[in-house]
């Protein structure tokens, strides 16, 4: 199995919004509620990726076999978070692509691109029954802190975690 990592572009809009669609559906099924799941609009999402990907933002898609899927979204911290400076707002993949090294090598690309940026730390907002988070922690981040936020009515539990420092997060293998 091969796959590739690159930076986006705006032609990737429409694959990061069905990996963004699909993996939500997937990941935080019995979660979120259902009905918020079923509404949610590849269409609709395209468009914001498209504005968020012409806005320069800072996105990396994996490719395997030719299709992108899965992708990493980040940048500059959106809330204080411990001495974090950087977010990784998002990291998804398509069920099929879990748990083959993909998801890591999309997390060292986003830590050396925020390095170069000349970023330090990172934190991630993760829901706190996603069955992934043991990923956050296998790669060296700590849970920071906690909130609850809502999402379709639902009132759910968001645990942030942190990596201290990017250059080991840039080097994990």
């Amino acid at each position: 199995m091969t796959f590739a990592i690159r930076a986006a572009g705006i032609a990737d809009a429409g694959a990061i919004a069905h990996v963004h669609v699909e993996s939500w559906r997937t990941t935080y099924a019995g979660i979120v509620p259902d009905a918020y799941l079923a509404g949610l609009d590849e269409i609709l999402r395209a468009r914001l990726w498209r504005e968020w990907l012409e806005s320069q933002a800072l996105v990396f898609v994996a490719e395997w076999d030719g299709r992108v899927v899965g992708f990493a979204h980040g940048g500059e911290n959106r809330e204080p978070l411990e001495q974090c400076d950087a977010e990784l707002y998002a990291i998804y993949l398509l069920k099929d692509a879990q748990k083959r090294g993909i998801g890591e090598a999309l997390l060292r690309m986003m830590a050396s691109a925020l390095l170069e940026r000349n970023f330090r730390s990172m934190a991630v907002w993760v829901l706190e029954q996603n069955r992934s988070r043991g990923f956050y922690e296998k790669t060296g981040a700590h849970m920071a802190m906690s909130k609850v936020i809502e999402i379709g009515g639902a009132k759910l539990m968001e645990v942030a975690y942190a990596w201290g420092d990017l250059k080991a997060l840039a080097k994990l293998a």
